[in-house]
């Protein structure tokens, strides 16, 4: 007889992390200066806990995808943007900082359009992606509503999450606040033809923004 042998799906393995304790806002301040910004390592930092993030191919061709169909909705819907990237967005009277995969000003970039953008004045941007496809040990979440986000997107590689802010905590929804008119099964449909044909679902995601709005 031979014995049954259950498969096991591969585990998604998106980044390296590391994660320090204990660090205290000047020690992480210092980090950020040390490291410059021309490096692929990202660093957020959550009262005390360290966490530098090291992304492979799955982080990055994910993060691309998300971005590169965001700026399509943008440009189709006749929104303005302005794209932060991976921006560190630091405040020190949180004692909380992050550099997220993906930041944009779009109902709020009249506010910034043109300069450098001051956390310390200026309202957070409207929208920031993160791609966390291995455990991370900071809460996402909780950091980004700290510091006002009103609309976070989190991908791990096969679920996406959409949350909005409700007062200091988010509120997970089924559609994007920002481009309401999207649902989230089209966002899966565009990132599963992305898989194979980049191109083929960037043509597919504008002519049904297009046709939709006719």
């Amino acid at each position: 007889m031979v014995a049954f042998i259950p498969t096991v799906a591969p585990q998604l393995v998106g980044e390296r992390r590391v994660v320090f304790k204990n660090i205290t806002w000047q020690g992480y301040q210092q980090l950020l200066g040390i490291l410059g910004e021309r490096r692929s390592a990202k660093l957020t930092f959550d009262r005390g806990i360290l966490e530098i993030t090291m992304p492979l191919e799955e982080h990055e061709f994910s993060g691309r995808l998300i971005e590169r169909m965001i700026l399509i909705l943008v440009v189709e819907l006749g929104l303005k943007v302005k794209t932060m990237g991976s921006t560190t967005l630091d405040r020190s009277d949180l004692d909380r900082g992050a550099e997220p995969d993906n930041a944009y000003y779009i109902q709020n970039q009249s506010l910034v359009a043109g300069r450098k953008v001051d956390l310390a004045t200026d309202p957070p941007p409207d929208l920031v992606v993160e791609v966390d496809i291995t455990h991370t040990d900071i809460n996402k979440p909780t950091l980004y509503a700290a510091i006002g986000v009103p609309e976070f997107w989190r991908y791990n590689g096969q679920e996406w999450r959409i949350y909005q802010l409700q007062g200091d905590r988010y509120l997970e929804l089924s559609y994007s606040p920002t481009f309401p008119m999207v649902s989230k099964e089209k966002l899966y449909e565009f990132l599963e033809v992305a898989q194979t044909d980049e191109v083929a679902a960037e043509v597919d995601l504008r002519q049904w923004v297009r046709i939709d709005r006719t």
